[in-house]
């Protein structure tokens, strides 16, 4: 076949294979049409997604965390050199804006350990819900569009099996069953893939989150108490390193 007619043939399977969706699509909203349904994964897919628009709300709380706990810290850098600069200017109270300088400056270093670990929280959660679940959901939109092909192409096959029966329509009547079969196969490849993509997700969220929620609850409960030593072995504990004060914003962390 030429290239030309070659073209010509395929944008006609495509043509044909569009409008065999759009008239399932249609039909199943009116409730004409029959549609293909598992309801074990469904209810999967669907909990996916609720749980996806709930951690997308968690990293929108963590990164505002984020930028008030960066605004504090500049407030409190500045504070404790204001403090430091009277304390050099007022004899009379150096004592006392002397150790206020000093506790500015113990906050501040608290605060960029705590600032490292949220840091390393946020960018954990981003990854999971931008990267590990995205992935997981464009398989499912595949799936989705499969499922709509295969349901589709049976409706066809089963109004042709329906018909009458002659030289002509065996002809189509085979034709439709080829078709329907290798949308078959492929809506059950992919049904397949989800459910492990799923499995595999909810094992690595759970990994993940177990890991997380320790580091943010150990840092926020050692920040707030004033333990500075139990905040740095935080830190250690999950290979977390600060950047030097003069990087760049907005991150103090650099993960190994």
């Amino acid at each position: 076949m030429k290239p030309a007619l070659c073209l010509v043939a395929m944008g006609a399977l495509v043509m044909d294979s569009s409008l065999q969706c759009t008239k399932q699509l249609l039909s199943e909203r009116f409730g004409r049409g029959s549609r293909t349904v598992d309801l074990e994964l469904e209810l999967q897919i669907e909990l996916l997604r609720e749980t996806k628009r709930k951690y997308e709300s968690v990293l929108q709380l963590g990164r505002a965390l984020t930028a008030h706990l960066y605004s504090l810290l500049q407030t409190q850098h500045a504070l404790g050199d204001a403090f430091a600069d009277l304390s050099q200017k007022s004899p009379e109270l150096q004592e006392e804006f002397g150790y206020n300088a000093e506790t500015q400056k113990l906050l501040c270093k608290n605060g960029e350990t705590l600032l490292g670990a949220v840091n390393f929280f946020v960018s954990s959660i981003n990854t999971l819900v931008t990267k590990t679940m995205e992935d997981t959901l464009m398989t499912v939109k595949q799936y989705e569009a499969a499922r709509l092909e295969y349901d589709a192409y049976r409706t066809d096959l089963e109004e042709l099996s329906l018909g009458p029966r002659d030289a002509g329509t065996r002809g189509r009547l085979e034709s439709a069953q080829a078709t329907f079969q290798a949308h078959r196969d492929k809506y059950e490849k992919l049904r397949g893939d989800v459910a492990i993509k799923l499995k595999f997700l909810e094992e690595n969220k759970i990994k993940v989150m177990h890991k997380q929620l320790l580091l943010f609850h150990n840092a926020v409960s050692a920040y707030f108490a004033g333990n500075q030593k139990q905040l740095e072995q935080t830190l250690q504990q999950f290979n977390i390193k600060l950047r030097p004060p003069g990087a760049e914003k907005p991150s103090w962390l650099e993960e190994q």
